[in-house]
């Protein structure tokens, strides 16, 4: 028999004397809820005490529904943060801010005890419900709490699984509130793939991701090894793999280390910006990462130069497996089959690249001209992957594209554009050397960040119909609400309804798409809660008009 748990609830209330009339609201916060995690803030509350009165949280209850196992809950807690708010967006803490930008994600200052403090830990009953305890006087001024819940990953039935939080009562003072709920309280889970201090490393970024022949599960991204900065610094491409749908992922591997190269230290020999392609009519996997020399650990963006050789300009690397990405092949050179010699940094995607119907390979790219505008466009392999073709750009001032065929022999490029008036979106029927402005172009709202694309075809979803999705932090400010859209019409239009926020909160913001599963989209992006979070969802739950 299964069993429903919680997670988080934010409340705000802020008035000078508490009554039982008075009114909480409830704010039902929209993050993941990583599994195998002591601590997940996805809410939290704020009791404000201007006066210094006598005020006393005394309890909080919460009711849980849903269909998660009753196994699968460690424990849901509630944590007083005192003056300082646990949440980025909210909170007045330089430490937690100042965290962030070194680690992104990885920040922990909310479970530090020395910055939070446990006030009571539980198991919900049989009937979901659950007391916590406070017991807490409030100082002066605004006090935080949050709710948290641990889940344990390994009695997960299945990720795409949901459920609700309701806080029912909250005791202040003996006397419980008028409570107003705002937002939904429908939840989910996440994994955290990669994080701060895995395997000794800084920081992981770059998701790419996406499903072989098999059904296994292909992520890749940068090791940053000493920093969460850009090329030029000493990193690596490694790569996760998962044979169950995204439940377990096995040890990382380095698939692209350029050393040594050259005599000159790993720091300037680093090779990053991944993209992944399954090739569907071999079952190879291909993999091409962009490799910088010599740069002095100056900015590979604004430093790199033109012409061919390592010595002058950046090095497109592709590597390539054949047994499912057990083993990966050594880096070929693929740079004067792609690059024309006046482009300065040139590099792919990053993300994902697609198998066309005609079963021809395309991997977006991007690149600096020689007046250092920077341009998106494609190369393709019209045999399996041996060489690689280049027409140039299709918009130009653009970056980090993806691709998608949105009918047979025409392709969709969706771009960053460095004009900050939405996604350039073009497409092509001649691989690139013809370009058309799509009528979709500049109405995907974006913050000037990398963004995903997938098409899927109506016989390869249980929906039974063409489906192209987009994933993005849905804002122009900052990088958050990180959202997965869905077009029915080949990106003409994208409908409200048809969209699903996974994340609110800030990250970094990259994202990359596939599909699991006939059923299950897979997701794996630059979270606020870890700095590489895969979610699988049902492709139900993202298309909700129109089926």
């Amino acid at each position: 028999m299964k069993q429903l748990f919680i997670t988080c609830v934010a409340v705000w209330f802020c008035c000078g004397q508490i009554q039982a009339a008075d009114t909480v609201r409830v704010h039902n916060t929209v993050l993941p809820v990583m599994t195998d995690r002591e601590y997940n803030v996805v809410a939290e509350f704020c009791i404000e005490n201007p006066d210094a009165k006598e005020i006393t949280v005394d309890e909080v209850k919460v009711s849980l529904g849903g269909n998660l196992g009753k196994q699968a809950l460690r424990n849901v807690s509630l944590v007083y943060t005192g003056t300082m708010s646990a949440l980025y967006s909210k909170t007045t803490s330089y430490v937690i801010k100042d965290a962030f930008f070194r680690m992104g994600a990885s920040q922990r200052i909310y479970c530090d005890p020395g910055y939070a403090i446990l006030k009571h830990s539980v198991k919900p009953s049989s009937d979901g419900a659950a007391e916590l305890k406070a017991g807490q006087k409030l100082v002066k001024g605004k006090n935080w709490f949050y709710v948290s819940v641990s889940v344990d990953g390994k009695r997960i039935e299945d990720l795409t699984e949901t459920f609700t939080l309701d806080i029912t009562d909250i005791k202040i003072n003996g006397k419980a509130s008028v409570l107003v709920q705002e937002g939904p309280s429908l939840h989910r889970l996440g994994t955290a793939l990669r994080d701060h201090g895995d395997d000794g490393v800084w920081a992981y970024r770059i998701p790419g991701l996406a499903t072989t022949n098999a059904g296994s599960l292909i992520a890749v991204y940068d090791i940053r090894h000493a920093s969460t900065l850009d090329l030029q610094d000493n990193i690596d491409v490694g790569m996760s793999r998962s044979t169950d749908g995204g439940h377990t992922w096995e040890p990382m591997k380095t698939i692209m280390d350029m050393g040594r190269w050259g005599g000159l230290p790993d720091a300037q020999n680093g090779i990053g910006d991944p993209a992944v392609l399954v090739d569907e009519n071999t079952g190879e996997i291909f993999v091409v990462a962009v490799w910088t020399h010599g740069l002095g650990n100056d900015r590979a963006w604004n430093q790199v130069g033109s012409g061919f050789e390592p010595q002058e300009t950046a090095q497109l690397m592709i590597v390539s497996s054949k047994d499912d990405g057990k083993t990966w092949s050594e880096p070929r050179n693929i740079t004067r089959q792609v690059k024309q010699e006046s482009w300065r940094f040139t590099l792919q995607g990053p993300g994902r690249g697609i198998t066309m119907s005609d079963g021809t390979l395309v991997f977006p790219i991007q690149y600096v001209d020689s007046t250092r505008v920077p341009n998106a466009g494609i190369m393709y392999s019209t045999d399996h992957g041996e060489t690689w073709h280049c027409h140039g750009h299709a918009w130009t001032n653009t970056t980090e594209a993806q691709a998608a065929e949105i009918s047979p022999g025409v392709l969709m490029l969706n771009m960053r554009n460095n004009r900050r008036t939405g996604r350039i979106v073009c497409t092509t029927a001649d691989l690139g050397r013809t370009w058309t402005q799509h009528p979709s172009s500049e109405k995907l709202r974006e913050p000037v960040c990398m963004a995903g694309l997938l098409m899927v075809p109506a016989d390869e979803n249980s929906l039974g119909k063409d489906i192209l999705l987009f994933s993005n932090p849905d804002t122009t400010q900052g990088r958050n609400h990180i959202t997965i859209k869905a077009s029915l019409d080949g990106g003409n239009t994208w409908l409200p309804e048809n969209s699903l926020l996974l994340d609110e909160e800030e990250g970094w913001g990259y994202s990359c798409l596939t599909m699991i599963d006939r059923d299950t989209v897979g997701i794996l992006y630059e979270g606020s809660t870890s700095q590489l979070v895969f979610q699988a969802i049902r492709i139900e739950d993202i298309v909700r008009k129109g089926r």
